[in-house]
């Protein structure tokens, strides 16, 4: 007896209808029409099923903080960090605590269950620090959550920072965090990559550095990360966040610093819906997009995530933990519309995501873990064209949340219809194949 049986699904890489069958938290079984009992049966007929979706760059000590102590005004990073700064004395431990967890339950209900959270060390006493700990230990049986020890106000710009990210290290947080486009010359942001670089190596742990996070072409300390990430021997544990600068390079300076980045084995998270928002903010017309160049750095075999980074705190006001919804915008703010970049877009935020964060990859095979998604869409671009509903949740075999098929019901001209979205895209047909 099967403890749980998913019939006729489709994978993301094309395949299928295919029966999944699950027994003791792990996939035994994939294979057509699997002839076998279970204790549940779900039928995916023509729908989705795919590994669960990771956000490898998030902020969750500011999550659902919005207008806490007022608004960002401007719409600028600056004034959100300056409205950070206000909020920090108010925190407590349970406040944090108590908007994380709410996070984490939306999450999983958006079959998001891996996350990577930056959490602030700039000051003293650590109480992010200690809150996601223990929402860390909390959401355990259902999340993996990674916590960045991140000198927020920079290392060395911020009086007591480097010791507040020994501290958090010693605390138990997983990576080493820094962003040294906000220390206050070029000269203290190569030399906090350079530090940061020697404590990951020192501690044998993974690091991923807010980098270059600006409109300014001369804002290039991603070239000393690659460098030191390659000196020091570091590879795929070191992460570039943002790198949002590379927009604004001029081609010639992007053609050198590409393949140094692709050599040195680090890799990159981009973030469309903050980056488009908050870049460019200084421009007149032509307005840049500010996101940086992701098609180019995959090309140059970069894994290229794309994460988050923020739900409704000071830098951003919406925001739902839809990671369907980051493909998405990410789709159009690159642009990125052939159907091998969309399929491209809907890894990146399952199976590359998982990569950047240093997680084992989540391909649905036999004898891997139960974790997986059914969306209500035929295959990943219809997935993210439509932001598919999450229709079940599964980690280890276990359903953790489920929502029923978006549907509408039509009355027009005597003609009752129940309209579902994903009956309306390109179908299988000797007219209009679809691969």
């Amino acid at each position: 007896m099967l403890d749980l049986l998913l019939r006729a699904a489709n994978l993301p890489d094309g395949l299928g209808p295919i029966d999944i069958a699950v027994k003791d938290g792990c996939i035994v079984d994939m294979s057509p029409k699997i002839v076998a009992g279970a204790a549940r049966v779900i039928d995916a007929t023509d729908r989705l099923v795919a590994p669960p979706f990771a956000d490898s760059h998030f902020h969750m000590d500011a999550t659902l903080s919005l207008g806490q102590p007022r608004f960002n005004l401007s719409g600028t990073l600056l004034e959100g960090i300056a409205l950070w700064g206000e909020l920090k004395p108010l925190l407590t431990e349970e406040a944090v605590m108590e908007r994380a967890l709410r996070y984490c339950d939306l999450a999983v209900a958006q079959g998001l269950l891996a996350i990577r959270t930056h959490v602030d060390v700039s000051t003293a006493p650590l109480v992010g620090v200690a809150a996601l700990l223990e929402v860390k230990k909390r959401v355990s049986p259902y999340i993996d959550l990674q916590l960045v020890a991140f000198p927020q106000d920079g290392l060395y710009r911020a009086p007591g920072a480097e010791d507040n990210l020994i501290r958090a290290l010693d605390m138990g947080v997983d990576i080493v965090g820094g962003i040294p486009h906000f220390e206050r010359t070029t000269e203290d942001g190569a030399r906090s990559v350079k530090r940061l670089c020697q404590i990951a190596a020192e501690r044998d742990l993974p690091m991923d550095l807010h980098c270059d996070e600006s409109d300014d072409p001369m804002s290039r300390h991603v070239e000393t990360l690659a460098a030191e990430t390659r000196r020091l021997g570091l590879g795929g544990r070191v992460v570039g966040s943002h790198l949002t600068a590379m927009h604004s390079y001029d081609n010639y300076y992007a053609s050198k610093l590409i393949p140094l980045i692709a050599e040195s084995g680090m890799q990159a998270i981009a973030n469309p819906l903050i980056n488009i928002t908050l870049q460019g903010r200084s421009d007149t017309y032509p307005k840049r997009r500010g996101l940086t160049r992701v098609p180019e750095m995959v090309a140059a075999g970069v894994n290229v995530a794309l994460g988050q980074d923020c739900t409704m705190d000071p830098w951003y006001s919406l925001g739902s933990a839809d990671m369907l919804e980051v493909a998405h915008m990410g789709i159009h703010a690159v642009p990125m519309t052939s159907r091998d970049a969309m399929s491209w877009a809907f890894d990146s935020v399952t199976l590359g995501a998982a990569a950047a964060m240093g997680l084992p990859d989540p391909t649905l095979r036999k004898g891997s873990p139960a974790n997986m998604v059914v969306l209500q869409a035929r295959d990943p671009i219809e997935a993210i064209r439509l932001r598919a509903t999450r229709l079940a949740v599964i980690r280890e075999g276990r359903v953790l949340a489920e929502t029923p098929p978006r549907k509408a019901v039509l009355s027009l001209d005597g003609r009752p219809d129940t309209l579902d979205p994903a009956d309306y895209g390109p179908k299988k047909s000797s007219i209009y194949p679809v691969n």
